[in-house]
């Protein structure tokens, strides 16, 4: 006589969960929508010949670029 009841509770059980993995899924992507922090693009940051910080990348040309002997 448990049998039914207890497979009801199972049911029960795994529909409360996916529910809630379903809520976390959402919570999730709107934060990841919501950061303003926008990735790794806006963290990079280059030096320029001189030795100051800059957000751009340097543009390569052979002729900028000194050769460093040992």
């Amino acid at each position: 006589m448990a049998g039914p009841n207890n497979s009801y509770i199972k049911k029960q059980k795994t529909e409360k969960r996916l529910k809630k993995r379903r809520e976390k899924e959402q919570k999730k992507q709107i934060r990841k929508e919501n950061s303003p922090g926008g990735g790794l693009e806006n963290m990079i940051a280059y030096v320029d010949k001189f030795g100051n910080i800059t957000s751009e990348p340097p543009e390569e040309q052979p002729s900028d670029q000194e050769e460093v002997q040992d």
